[in-house]
């Protein structure tokens, strides 16, 4: 449905998006990861039809995002980051004006008003002036009117900001449902959100695209530094040299905690150790409180690969 081949985007000296390619396939959310300034957003205004590549390519729904504009912009529904809306109009009248703009008869907009203020919970402020509205609920103007046209494409910049932890569970839960219906290039800098939301992820920094997956094959490319934590009880000096000593064990860090040894123990090559050391605990005597193991999360994930590509840069 998406499709983006070696893509460029400068302005004036600055390369801003040096060659990316990738596709999004209809039915998928895909989340679009990277630090300010990495390129997010002027791809995502190539897109949209904000404005045009430099170079390279892209295309929705087989039309070509700059010769065949009109076509594309019929097939996107767009969420940027700071929803550019009218704060004298109410919610309604706005939703009637964009709904115009569309070319929706008054019918049409009438029946999809009704379903995206009932999607995006704004029945009970429908009559308000968006002026009077806290940015959380402007956010959710932005993404009914996003939706009013029942798009292929949904193209979402930083849904949930802005919003409350209910309202970011709802708008999660939304975009799930949505995605039954839509594409979707979801933007965001909360990880555990697009860890919950998206089958598939693509990460990009200094304009270039450094790492996709599912969140499960990128978690699995650092799985091999996974850590277990314990908390033994017993001398200090002794518990690190035995657990230093052992098979598989690469390092150990050690901290008095409350008369504990708390233990940051890394493994060699992702083996789990946690069977052979609850046996070495118990045959030296020493009492044990607490023995997991820590699996990196998608945020160790993407502070590792933006890190490595700072370095190389």
């Amino acid at each position: 449905m998406i499709e983006v081949k070696n893509l460029c985007k400068r302005y004036g000296p600055v390369l801003a998006v040096d060659g990316i390619s990738f596709d999004v396939s209809e039915g998928e959310i895909v989340g679009f990861l990277g630090p300010n300034g990495a390129g997010k957003t002027s791809t995502i205004r190539v897109l949209t039809c904000y404005h045009p590549a430099t170079s390279g390519s892209a295309r929705i729904g087989g039309y070509d995002v700059f010769t065949q504009s009109l076509e594309v912009r019929r097939l996107i529904g767009y969420l940027p980051e700071s929803t550019p809306l009218y704060p004298e109009m109410r919610v309604r009248e706005y939703l009637n004006f964009r709904g115009k703009l569309h070319g929706l008869s008054a019918g049409e907009r009438g029946d999809a008003i009704t379903r995206v203020t009932g999607r995006c919970w704004l029945k009970d402020f429908i009559d308000r002036p968006i002026g009077h509205l806290s940015k959380g609920m402007r956010q959710r103007v932005g993404l009914a009117d996003a939706l009013l046209c029942n798009p292929k494409v949904l193209v979402l910049d930083e849904p949930t900001i802005g919003l409350d932890p209910t309202q970011i569970r709802e708008t999660r839960n939304l975009i799930k449902q949505l995605g039954q219906d839509h594409t979707i290039l979801f933007s965001s800098h909360i990880l555990s959100e697009v860890e919950q939301t998206c089958s598939r992820i693509i990460i990009i920094a200094g304009g270039k695209l450094i790492a996709r997956g599912t969140p499960e094959e990128l978690r699995h490319n650092i799985s091999a530094e996974s850590r277990l934590i314990a908390e033994v009880r017993g001398p200090s000096a002794d518990v690190k040299s035995a657990v230093g000593g052992m098979g598989g064990v690469a390092s150990v860090e050690l901290a008095e905690v409350d008369g504990w040894c708390r233990l940051k123990i890394a493994g060699n090559g992702g083996s789990d150790i946690r069977e052979p050391l609850a046996k070495l605990l118990h045959d030296r005597g020493w009492g044990v409180r607490e023995l997991r193991r820590e699996t990196p999360t998608l945020e160790d994930y993407f502070v590792k690969v933006i890190a490595q590509q700072s370095g190389a840069a």
